[in-house]
């Protein structure tokens, strides 16, 4: 499966059944997926009349207790922020999908890594976080999906799954989990209230120090988030003398440079950030220890590097390598940057 495919076939796995879409390449298969999958389960699946109404429908869906998904592209997802934050201020879950394009703009449909920010500092208003996920691999399109919605039930927030028009479009074998439909009580949802207290579901609080009450609850609930669920890879960071941070399809071209890397006698290792959001600060940090270096490798101008930075807090030195617009960092080309830094 393409790992488009491979996020699709997970939401139904996760039992997931409304989807409310827009197409943009380079997610479209993603799209086309999904909507003969929950044809097939009974699902609803809705192609929107824009991003707006799309990820409007699936606020309405996950307020009516319905594990609920929607997916775009870069501009798409841009369009999606204030929706997004009304999700989270009304603490309903959900799964959101960027395959990401180069931009900015309307850009090109080259893979890209250029919505880090907007992903991990909240694209929308107000003060709010998502647990984001970055897979690296089509398997890891379907792993991370089911787990996305498992996340979101637990936080009652939404969960964002940040991929890139290379993984989304890259066709590999596809070892099918086994996957228990759980029952999912959700008793603050709309469902009807005959025999019960009405539910209710806003994010506008205008009494004197309600909104600031509500927002110290949201804190707590962002803070056991971070606390409980980061997730990183390490690499041969024991013993290194140059540490490689990279996530997505990068940190899969990044381990193959390691690798070569070690081969040719020089000590490095790899940081692969799994959860950007909460992100591993303190397996950076703790890194530090043992090495002096790191090199950040992303397709972007530079934006996870500088939470790589704040990691590192001046103990070690951070330097950056990306490739914009499409472009995507070759094995060389970081293998390049390794043997000049290995040398300083």
């Amino acid at each position: 499966m393409c790992g488009n495919e491979a996020c699709g076939e997970g939401a139904i796995l996760a039992g997931c059944r409304f989807y409310a879409g827009y197409p943009i390449t380079p997610q479209n298969e993603l799209t086309a997926y999904i909507a003969k999958r929950m044809n097939e389960t009974d699902g609803v699946f809705i192609q929107a009349e824009s991003e707006l109404a799309a990820i409007n429908m699936v606020f309405g869906a996950s307020a009516a207790g319905v594990r609920a998904m929607t997916s775009s592209s870069s501009p798409g997802i841009s369009l999606k922020q204030e929706g997004i934050s009304y999700l989270a201020g009304c603490e309903l879950p959900c799964v959101i999908v960027n395959v990401q394009r180069g931009g900015p703009g309307l850009g090109n449909i080259g893979p890209s890594q250029a919505d880090y920010f907007q992903a991990v500092k909240g694209g929308g208003h107000g003060d709010y976080k998502l647990i984001v996920l970055a897979p690296a691999t089509a398997q890891e399109m379907m792993e991370h999906t089911i787990l996305a919605f498992e996340l979101a039930d637990k936080y009652r927030n939404p969960v964002f799954i940040l991929s890139d028009g290379l993984l989304g479009q890259m066709m590999e074998p596809i070892r099918m989990p086994t996957v228990l439909q759980k029952s999912h009580d959700k008793p603050w949802a709309l469902t009807g209230c005959k025999g019960r207290s009405p539910n209710i579901i806003r994010s506008l609080y205008l009494g004197d120090g309600v909104l600031e009450a509500q927002n110290k609850k949201l804190q707590e609930k962002f803070n056991r988030m971070k606390e409980t669920e980061v997730r990183a890879q390490t690499f041969n960071t024991k013993d290194s003398d140059l540490i490689l941070v990279a996530y997505g399809s990068v940190a899969r071209i990044a381990k193959a440079a390691m690798d070569e890397a070690r081969a040719g006698g020089l000590k490095v290792g790899l940081i692969r950030p799994v959860t950007l959001w909460p992100f591993p600060e303190k397996i950076i940090a703790d890194a530090c220890s043992r090495t002096k270096k790191f090199l950040v490798v992303e397709m972007s101008a530079g934006q996870m590097v500088e939470d790589v930075k704040l990691a590192v807090n001046g103990r070690a030195r951070v330097d950056f390598y990306g490739r914009m617009g499409g472009g995507v960092p070759s094995e060389e080309e970081i293998l390049q940057q390794i043997e000049t830094l290995m040398k300083i």
